[in-house]
């Protein structure tokens, strides 16, 4: 991505950004909430309008990357008439293809909703339901895929297991995951990234060590998670302090 400047209701969000993702590799984006990490995903997918954006995307390959792009927002976006492995299905069936039946039941149960295949979205959890659309995006098996949030609705022991699967079913794919947990990060991300400022601006990437997934329990695992919360935490401070400047203004 090359000089993006993204900007709504006169507040720009980007302006002339730069991004490199590395060909079968994790690159996992921090941020707060706001900065537009979300925003920075849709622009990648071509899903903000030309009216509010500028700037190019491209592949060293030279092929377009519009068909290329699976990508997952924060919301399940889960049709409600639909079952599980309808959903799961969907791009096929929207393409006019005939569905892998036999690969999305597989993907189905990696997720652990094998059970649940034949129920509809008002009958499931919150979590069940971010796991049926994490199923329907490895169904798309894009050799780009754009996660938002993709395990925030999972309890700890399920959302460990979720990370899990995803490093295992897309490894050697370009990922760009966006999360809020450092430590998520720095288990699956080949490399970590900040988001910060208005307009905004990306870190210097954090690469730690190691095969992902990664031992949490690494203590240099453990001192990358403090070196992020800090700075984290000064930029939810300087945050604090210049919304309360404005106010006092």
């Amino acid at each position: 991505m090359r000089h993006a400047c993204v900007e709504f209701n006169s507040t720009r969000l980007f302006h002339n950004l730069s991004l490199d993702l590395g060909a079968g590799s994790f690159t996992c984006l921090l941020g707060p909430s706001g900065v537009g990490k979300s925003t920075l995903l849709r622009f990648l997918a071509g899903l903000v309008g030309h009216d509010a954006a500028s700037g190019t995307v491209t592949c060293s390959d030279g092929k377009a990357l519009n068909d290329r792009v699976a990508y997952m927002a924060q919301q399940d976006l889960l049709l409600p008439w639909r079952s599980v492995r309808e959903n799961v299905v969907l791009g096929a069936v929207l393409r006019g293809e005939k569905p892998d039946l036999a690969r999305a039941d597989h993907l189905i149960a990696e997720v652990g909703l094998q059970k649940a295949r034949h129920m509809r979205p008002a009958e499931l959890s919150g979590g069940m339901k971010q796991r049926a659309a994490l199923a329907r995006t490895l169904m798309e098996d894009r050799p780009v895929v754009l996660m938002d949030e993709p395990f925030s609705a999972l309890d700890p022991l399920n959302r460990m297991r979720i990370q899990d699967l995803a490093a295992r079913v897309l490894h050697g794919k370009t990922v760009l995951l966006v999360t809020h947990d450092p430590l998520e990060a720095l288990r699956v991300g080949h490399k970590v990234m900040v988001l910060q400022g208005s307009p905004a601006t990306l870190s210097d990437a954090v690469i730690p060590d190691g095969h992902i997934p990664r031992d949490i329990t690494d203590p240099v695992i453990l001192r990358h998670q403090a070196e992020l919360l800090q700075q984290l935490g000064a930029l939810s401070s300087q945050g604090d302090r210049s919304d309360l400047e404005e106010a006092s203004q």
